[in-house]
């Protein structure tokens, strides 16, 4: 091996083109793939940027292309040479470079290299396993790497708009109070302070709250957080977010806000322009016609609401539900009564992974209305099903009958499942969303007690506020989501600044005043000392990237991710620590050092 000796790099793999004919230059990379020509060895040469075809012709330099006969995968190089066109016919057209070489005068050998365990020149099917325990390697694939340009493109291109608006990026503490409000925390034991941990942040809730109380105004950061929770393809134990705060402010000002820098965000990474305002939505209204708060509005197949046309009809099962306080409501799939039974048993084992106990069905062809459940109707009844439906000769209708949140959970991911199946998703499209007038509680049947839909110190509208005593269940709060494509990606709220909002809220979720001091007592005195109005909204970047680069995962735009089983396959981490780190944290006194 080499060193780089006096050889400066002039250029990297993607700026070269016809305009540097005959120039020298030096490049340094990795070596893609070589082919050797009759004795002319050809060489991509790639790094961050692209590829560069550069050539070893004996009748240039003898010496450097008999040493080029040991180049193999991913050796590291730097080579010298003049810029080239290359021959008509041997253009390459899928790439920048495509239309130009390099004639090699020298070559230095940086580093050699193990034969990778997958290929990086092409799009193999490998685990993802193997894939993250090289990640070192898997980086250097362009259509991986690209995902992590196009992420910092993204997060420079949202500080550029808040810091033009006035914001403060401040740093919030990595270690701090134990508030297990949402997901499980991650502890970390103090040294210290025997007994006594840590926990790591899930969100900079608390912090970014006392920051509008101490006058900063208008604060952001690009922030990690930390949930230890079942992972699935769009979460990781650690996750980053866009935070922000801003003091003095309603909904209407954060909307307007938020809606510039996603619009500044979407031109500078995907080149698209955004229609301003993003169409907004009720809660109430995205459950009735989606069944979910984050509803994919790029197709219809929305629920039609059947209980009142049902109540009393002569099936047991839609009647026993609708007695009992339940709903029943239906899809009209399209033109889908050619579903074979198969088909159906599909779509009814697909709805009972999220609570469905069997799903009725009816196929409408020509006149008749096909099913075995039909007999149980009335000619009146299917009357008013078929207008409720708009059901016309050809349509498939899917029921869903039980308690409302499990009818809205089954039809909800049943109507995205049709969608998948009839290939009616448009694909080339940013569909967004606001949903707002959130509930500001929902009732835990177990815990028989209210529960914070977003979190205990989101505002609820002023002139509900003597609702929180009186119907807690009925009261709307100061919040909202923004959705893309069925996903959310952020969400906020007005807080509660004045302290005697804050105390029955917390009564009403079953908080007493010993709770509220031992959980929140630094927010809740700091709420004493003259507290503004303020706001806020956190996006989810690790989302938003991976919807912005069209993967499927979230794992594909983080640099070193988490298995699904939260571990990190290239690092072997979470790992055993010896006894006596043990025993200086207080979490085995029983050990002794070896």
């Amino acid at each position: 091996m080499e060193s780089m000796g006096t050889l400066r790099r002039t250029h990297n793999c993607n700026d070269l083109g016809l305009e540097n004919l005959s120039q020298e230059v030096t490049l340094m990379g990795w070596v893609l793939r070589r082919r050797d020509h009759g004795g002319v060895i050809f060489i991509d040469l790639r790094d961050r940027w692209g590829i560069t075809q550069i050539v070893f012709n004996p009748e240039i330099n003898k010496d450097v292309h008999a040493k080029a006969h040991q180049l193999r995968n991913e050796w590291v190089v730097a080579v010298r040479g003049k810029v080239e066109r290359r021959p008509g016919d041997m253009e390459n057209k899928k790439l920048k470079t495509g239309c130009i070489e390099i004639l090699v005068d020298e070559l230095r050998i940086l580093n050699t290299s193990e034969t990778p365990p997958f290929p990086l020149d092409e799009d193999s099917d490998f685990s993802d396993n193997l894939r993250l325990q090289y990640r070192y390697l898997d980086l250097r694939r362009p259509e991986v790497a690209k995902n992590l340009i196009l992420r910092h493109q993204a997060l420079q291109t949202v500080r550029t708009y808040l810091n033009n608006r006035e914001f403060l990026e401040i740093e919030t503490p990595m270690l701090t109070r134990s508030t297990p409000e949402g997901a499980r925390d991650y502890l970390v034991p103090s040294r210290v302070s025997a007994g006594k941990f840590f926990a790591l942040p899930q969100s900079p809730q608390l912090f970014k709250q006392i920051l509008m109380m101490s006058g900063m105004d208008r604060y952001y950061q690009i922030v990690k957080c930390f949930r230890d929770e079942d992972l699935r393809a769009d979460r990781q134990p650690e996750f980053t977010q866009i935070d922000m705060e801003l003091s003095f402010v309603t909904q209407e000002d954060i909307i307007t806000i938020v809606e510039g820098m996603i619009a500044a965000l979407f031109k500078a990474t995907v080149n698209v322009d955004l229609n301003l305002p993003i169409k907004r939505m009720t809660y109430d209204e995205s459950m009735l016609r989606f069944g979910t708060d984050r509803p994919d509005t790029r197709f219809g197949l929305e629920l039609v609401d059947l209980t009142e046309i049902l109540s009393g009809c002569g099936f047991k099962v839609f009647n026993t539900i609708i007695e009992k306080e339940g709903a029943v409501k239906a899809i009209n799939a399209k033109g889908c009564a050619n579903f074979s039974r198969k088909d159906l048993d599909d779509l009814t084992e697909y709805a009972g992974r999220f609570g469905a106990r069997g799903m009725a069905w009816i196929k409408i062809k020509d006149d008749e209305w096909q099913s075995p459940i039909t007999k149980f109707f009335s000619d009146e009844e299917i009357t008013a099903m078929g207008k409720a439906l708009d059901a016309q000769p050809g349509d498939l209708i899917l029921f869903g009958a039980d308690k409302i949140s499990t009818v809205h959970q089954v039809l909800g991911e049943l109507r995205l499942e049709l969608a998948r199946r009839l290939d009616i998703i448009e694909q080339d499209t940013y569909d967004f969303l606001w949903i707002t007038d959130f509930p500001m509680f929902e009732y835990d049947d177990d815990a028989k007690r209210f529960s914070a839909v977003h979190h205990p110190f989101t505002a609820p509208f002023d002139d509900q506020l003597d609702m929180l005593e009186s119907d807690p269940g009925a009261v709307k709060s100061q919040a909202y989501d923004l959705v893309l494509n069925g996903n959310e990606i952020g969400g906020g709220s007005i807080r509660i600044h004045n302290p005697a909002v804050q105390e029955k809220v917390f009564k009403a979720l079953g908080i007493d005043d010993e709770e509220a001091q031992e959980k929140f007592g630094f927010l809740l005195k700091a709420l004493t000392y003259g507290a503004p109005p303020h706001g806020g909204i956190a996006f989810g970047v690790d989302r938003l990237i991976m919807l912005l680069s069209g993967s499927t995962s979230i794992r594909e735009v983080i640099a070193f991710p988490k298995t699904q089983k939260a571990t990190c396959l290239l690092t072997e981490a979470p790992a055993p620590v010896n006894r006596k780190q043990l025993t200086e944290l207080h979490l085995r006194p029983d050990w002794k050092e070896d």
